[in-house]
């Protein structure tokens, strides 16, 4: 069988989930959602995600758009969140349906926050525990994935779903926006990688610093591989540690990048 999965990622969990999938298939790849799509003749199509705001982040859905599948291809979908998924892969089913496609498996996978503006992800105990659950809920995945089992889209509790829904449709609109709280500090030493990593192309250097174009994704990319820390997002990140996948290598997240 001949497998694509497809991740959106800024700090590495969902890359890291998409390479820890394909690599049980011998016949797979791994592609960057933001690369320019191409169609593909694939028996199996996966799609990897964080959840955004309680919801499927812009430029996925900007992505789902533009999909051209067979309509007979199984799909599977994993969103990987902190802790509150909402309704976020019925919400995506619903976008591949539009399309034509449909959803089979829609599983939610927690690991570490890389939201920082909330705090920290915990420490290093906390965050290998997280990494080896997911790595047993994996396994689960992979086994529905060869046996190309029908289930029911994972999904929060009813009041998650409700409230979250509401807070995800008010804010959605805002997030590009929501960069006017970055800043940079003097421990910057004008090395770029913010601009690298940055998977919407929101941030240009200008004089050798960070400046952000007001169409962010929260994805906090930039703040969380800042080698020097200088990034800030308000007045407390200042004291939070930073979270990038530990089995993700920077090298891996500087990929070419499409335009919007």
């Amino acid at each position: 069988m001949k497998m694509t999965v497809y991740y959106y990622s800024g700090t590495g969990n969902s890359l890291w989930t998409a390479k820890a999938i394909a690599k049980f298939f011998e016949n797979s790849k791994v592609i960057n959602m933001t690369n320019e799509f191409v169609e593909e003749q694939s028996d199996i199509v996966g799609f990897v995600f964080p959840v955004h705001m309680w919801g499927v982040p812009h430029r996925v859905i900007e992505f789902v758009n533009k999909l051209n599948i067979k309509s007979s291809t199984f799909c599977f979908a994993v969103a990987v969140n902190a802790g509150q998924v909402s309704r976020t892969l019925i919400q995506f089913k619903s976008l591949l349906k539009k399309t034509g496609i449909r959803l089979s498996l829609g599983y939610d996978i927690k690991l570490p926050t890389n939201y920082i503006p909330w705090g920290g992800p915990g420490s290093k105990e906390e965050i290998n525990k997280k990494i080896e659950t997911s790595e047993t809920r994996i396994e689960n995945i992979i086994n529905d994935i060869k046996n190309k089992t029908e289930l029911k889209m994972q999904r929060g509790p009813l009041w998650q779903r409700i409230l979250f829904t509401i807070l995800y449709k008010l804010s959605f609109k805002q997030v590009p926006l929501m960069d006017k709280k970055f800043s940079v500090d003097e421990k910057c030493n004008e090395c770029g990688i913010c601009e690298k990593v940055c998977i919407c192309n929101n941030i240009t250097m200008e004089n050798n610093k960070p400046v952000w174009n007001q169409k962010c994704e929260q994805c906090l990319a930039c703040i969380q591989w800042c080698p020097t820390q200088a990034i800030q997002y308000g007045p407390k990140t200042i004291n939070y540690e930073r979270y990038h996948h530990p089995n993700i290598k920077l090298s891996e997240m500087i990929l070419k990048k499409m335009n919007y």
